[in-house]
């Protein structure tokens, strides 16, 4: 290959080696470089080296949305979305990841049918591109399957080429039983074609045919399909599913080595490329697993903390912080380069798989039955052994705490508050669900509508009824974005807040979640104290060792604090950000 880095060559051809030890691995590279670049001029001399300069700092915080979360029947859904960032949050949000927005069939945009079109029910590029200029965008790369009515698979069910080769085969009596699966319907779906009839592979639903990412046109085409959201001013590209797409007869089919090494060659193209660009993993399993596509800083920029949402919503409920406690001092930091994404809720439900290993099946069983009780539901995922177990939870993450483990009561806002503050306060980006921020109940008729459990938290509000609610103060809907506001712009001040600044977990019994973080120079310090349970606490002063000589300030109240105080107070649910700075 002529005139490119050393580096990122040896590289390419050693990633090409391994996913793909039958192709001609020159020529495949410079597929690959004319597929995500075109012009070979393009690349960069060097590498960007592993840093957290530019890519994320104190400052970010992240809304999710559907691009038709918000409707009038009048207004392109864009539109609308764009008014309401800069009526309600454009002092609070830097950016914004609207989820497919590609025409679909099913699952709310993720079985796309034309990667490279905005759904015209939603808006154009253009309207995409104006809400870019303001906010950082994150897009979904929908790169396990397409769907069942695309072109891709309808060519493929005629044998046209190249799609005859795009769809991962396999045959009923293949050995499949170590398969992990998120769903419970059959793995495969019959389908006829030219040459006689093939079981397709359907990680999700039989409208979500997984491709065939053995095949090196598949790579490459997602790779063209990359280069276009860049070019249309997407930074942040969420890998949908990513841990789904390489398969193998006889194995569990995920996490498997190939599937890394892709993550690994996408990661190495950013780094060589001019822009900005984080690579951001989304993988709804255990800890450990989800940790693994960082890999030695050479994959991910950052993963989803999926064990968070769960974890949160357990110490709330309970009553109790101790597996939070236990799960945060465990946590590695985020690698020099790396970071965690913080949430609580997306379009998805709360997913129970993260928090396999650090609950035991009495908790979790709890926790169900208390969502349950609040008016949530429940998916389930097939196991190897024939059998069923809880997938996540479905519920509005404002609901799910209406109450604890012992039933409703009035604290729903207060505690809902404290799972947002420590979602803000710890090590990572935090991003907030557009439900999250305005405070949405279940939406029951959504799923009587649908007969889908996850629409309970994928409402369309209608734009003029939500204006007025949210003007109105004494809405609960107000209620809830104001202080979200209020709390995520205190949080955007402080360089201890940082995504990668340090943190340290503390030990102040089972009811406060506290850790303590220091800035890069070492200036300011917040020791982030939540408390969850309903009850009203004092801890002795001391045991968060305040600096003597410096004043010290509660962020969230603006009460002053000092090492001469015998205890420091908590109502319930209350949270504390004590700093060695006022504001």
């Amino acid at each position: 290959m002529l005139d490119i880095p050393v580096a990122f060559e040896t590289k390419l051809k050693e990633l090409v080696g391994f996913i793909y030890p039958n192709a001609d691995c020159d020529d495949l590279c410079q597929q690959i470089i004319g597929a995500y670049w075109g012009n070979i001029d393009d690349v960069r001399d060097e590498q960007r080296q592993p840093s957290n300069v530019g890519l994320w700092s104190e400052d970010d915080a992240v809304i999710i949305t559907y691009g038709n979360s918000i409707k009038d029947g009048k207004h392109k859904p864009l539109d609308l979305l764009q008014d309401f960032l800069k009526r309600y949050l454009g002092e609070a949000i830097t950016g914004v990841h609207i989820l497919p927005f590609f025409p679909f069939t099913s699952d709310d945009g993720f079985a796309v049918t034309d990667y490279r079109a905005v759904n015209s029910e939603l808006g154009s590029w253009e309207d995409i591109n104006r809400i870019g200029d303001r906010f950082k965008l994150m897009s979904d790369l929908v790169l396990n399957h397409v769907s069942s009515q695309s072109k891709w698979f309808n060519d493929y069910r005629q044998g046209h080429e190249p799609y005859d080769k795009f769809f991962f085969e396999a045959r009923p009596d293949d050995d499949l039983s170590q398969v992990v699966r998120p769903r419970t319907n059959d793995l495969l779906r019959e389908v006829e074609t030219p040459t006689g009839t093939k079981h397709v592979w359907c990680t999700f639903s039989h409208d979500q045919v997984d491709v065939d990412f053995t095949n090196p046109e598949v790579l490459l085409e997602f790779l063209r399909i990359m280069r276009l959201h860049v070019d249309n001013g997407i930074r942040i590209i969420r890998l949908d599913a990513v841990a789904f797409i390489w398969k193998e007869i006889g194995t569990n089919c995920i996490h498997l080595p190939e599937t890394h090494a892709i993550v690994q060659l996408m990661r190495l193209l950013l780094d060589f490329a001019e822009e900005d660009v984080i690579l951001l993993t989304e993988t709804n399993v255990p800890n450990t697993e989800n940790l693994s596509y960082f890999g030695n800083r050479n994959e991910a920029h950052a993963v989803y903390n999926f064990s968070l949402p769960p974890l949160i919503l357990q110490a709330l409920l309970s009553g109790s912080s101790k597996h939070l406690n236990q799960w945060q001092m465990a946590m590695p930091p985020a690698q020099m380069g790396c970071a965690y994404l913080n949430f609580s809720a997306s379009h998805d439900g709360i997913g129970m798989r993260p928090a396999e290993g650090l609950l035991d099946e009495e908790e979790i069983d709890d926790v169900i039955e208390t969502v349950k009780s609040f008016g949530g539901l429940v998916s389930m995922r097939s196991t190897p052994d024939g059998g069923q177990k809880p997938y996540e939870l479905n519920v509005t993450f404002f609901d799910a705490l209406k109450g604890t483990l012992k039933g409703e009561d009035e604290y729903q806002l207060e505690r809902f508050l404290c799972s947002q503050s420590i979602v803000m306060a710890l090590e990572g980006i935090p991003a907030f669900y557009i439900h999250s921020l305005i405070g949405t109940n279940n939406h029951m008729a959504g799923v009587e509508k649908t007969g889908v459990n996850r629409a309970i938290n994928r409402k369309r509000w209608n734009y003029p009824e939500l204006i007025e609610l949210l003007d109105d103060e004494n809405s609960m809907h107000a209620r809830v974005l104001t202080a979200m506001k209020e709390r995520i712009q205190i949080r955007r001040k402080q360089e201890a807040f940082h995504p990668n600044a340090t943190q340290f977990t503390m030990q102040l019994g089972d009811k406060i979640f506290g850790f303590w973080r220091q800035s890069y120079d070492r200036a300011q310090s917040i020791f982030a104290l939540h408390n969850v349970s309903n009850e009203e606490l004092h801890i002795p002063a001391v045991s968060i060792n305040l600096i003597g000589g410096h004043d010290w300030y509660d962020l969230l109240s603006g009460e002053k604090i000092n090492e001469h105080m015998s205890d420091i107070s908590f109502a319930p649910y209350q949270c504390r950000w004590i700093t060695n700075r006022s504001e």
